[in-house]
């Protein structure tokens, strides 16, 4: 298991790729967290955090395949620092008003969540061209997801730490700042610099041409707003019983439980379509979130919560497959932007969703929602299971010894350049 994992890190510049994409990702990943927990300790009700968090999430919903199809476009550097730049001073903007003026709280959220550099499709542009051989890449796929897992398990208690310590505003200001960092830490490598687009066809639908992936995208919508309702379940239940902190270990345990299930799911090659996985998996997902509707004790709910987490890194590593197969060509970073956009718009429904549903049924009405979330987007899977049997390009053969690195393209022992990567490097 270990090795597998061993060898793609060995590999020039995967290290330092996925870590700095990891850090760059933290603002993302915890700014939802951050806003509600601010907004609460500004005097904010459920309904106005759940709001702020949602244009949040929208409006990175928004930029995300915008700064994609930029990337794929002009390249990562000339996009992805200013992007992340941008972003951190929205966050900061917040910091610096409060929630004492509506306009300028909402802006500064829209702004940050407009300008989020899409660290994450930019790294899976890279990984075919890092690795080669198709097996590899998906096992960077189950790395990733597992590394956003325990970006998920630490961010959380990283932002109670910091509220607890010093304030929900130093909370915003540090976790963009380490977020600026290590988007800087990306673009200054080589492989981010001398990265270009395969080439694609022009059209105003971009990715969005693909059947398939539009199918994909709907379905994780769903997902996404089973994630955004928990967010706000969870606070929900902290105060409930009286310490914010346990919001913190919920968060945690959630993450704990992906990062589990996505290591056990990346040490081994899976037989089959990945749509038919994804089916499954989705379906073992949704399960997962039911019991937290029971809401029990501390130390009962933080178990569920691990449980409830198990499948999610599993499903995410196993979508970021078949985005590759029904993405088309040259449109590698817009494609995996989608992803990341119906995340941010799932997640922002679910917390938009989740605050009236506390104030209206309680806590278990709010970790119902994520449970209808995940069984939606097992429907959407199985209605639309047609359109994803059919992707855009088959799987790519393994690639010959050597031929992983950093060059402009992946090539056969005859030299022609192999069919199936929607992220190759070609001009």
């Amino acid at each position: 298991m270990a090795a597998g994992y061993a060898d793609i890190l060995r590999a020039p510049h995967a290290a330092r790729l996925l870590a700095g994409t990891l850090l760059g990702r933290l603002p993302n990943a915890t700014g939802h967290i951050a806003i509600v927990l601010f907004t609460r300790a500004e005097g904010g009700s459920y309904t106005l955090a759940g709001a702020l968090a949602a244009v949040y999430g929208l409006a990175t919903a928004v930029g995300q395949p915008l700064l994609g199809r930029a990337v794929d476009l002009h390249g990562q550097p000339r996009v992805q620092l200013p992007a992340a730049l941008v972003s951190a001073c929205g966050m900061a903007l917040l910091a610096a008003v409060g929630t004492g003026s509506l306009l300028l709280a909402y802006t500064a959220v829209a702004v940050a969540g407009l300008f989020t550099p899409p660290l994450e499709g930019g790294l899976r542009a890279l990984w075919p061209g890092i690795l080669g051989r198709e097996d590899r890449v998906h096992r960077a796929y189950a790395m990733d997801a597992v590394a956003q897992e325990v970006m998920f398990t630490v961010g959380p208690l990283l932002v109670t730490l910091l509220v607890s310590l010093w304030s929900p505003a130093a909370a915003l200001l540090v976790i963009n700042a380490l977020g600026l960092l290590g988007a800087l830490s990306v673009v200054l490598s080589e492989p981010s610099r001398t990265w270009r687009s395969a080439p694609r066809e022009a059209h105003w639908l971009g990715a969005l041409r693909s059947p398939g992936l539009l199918a994909l995208l709907a379905a994780f919508l769903f997902v996404g707003l089973a994630l955004g309702s928990i967010t706000v379940a969870g606070v929900a239940y902290a105060d409930d019983h009286g310490r914010q902190s346990v919001y913190g270990w919920l968060m945690a345990a959630l993450g704990l439980g992906a990062l589990v299930g996505g290591v056990l799911y990346g040490a081994r090659q899976w037989a089959g379509p990945p749509e038919r996985r994804l089916r499954i998996i989705t379906a073992l997902l949704a399960l997962g979130y039911l019991p937290l509707v029971l809401t029990p004790g501390v130390a009962a709910m933080t178990a569920l919560a691990a449980l409830a987490g198990v499948f999610l890194a599993p499903a995410i590593a196993c979508a970021f497959i078949v985005v590759d197969r029904h993405a088309p060509r040259g449109t590698v970073t817009e494609a995996f932007s989608w992803l990341v956009t119906t995340f941010g718009v799932g997640a922002a429904l679910g917390t938009a969703v989740a605050g009236p549903a506390v104030e209206l049924g309680g806590t278990p009405w709010s970790f119902a929602v994520a449970a209808a979330g995940g069984f939606a987007a097992l429907l959407v899977l199985t209605a639309t299971q047609g359109v994803l049997a059919a992707p855009a390009r088959e799987a790519v053969l393994p690639a010959p010894d050597g031929a992983a690195g950093t060059g402009a393209a992946q090539i056969d022992r005859n030299g022609a350049v192999q069919p199936g990567f929607s992220s190759g490097r070609e001009a």
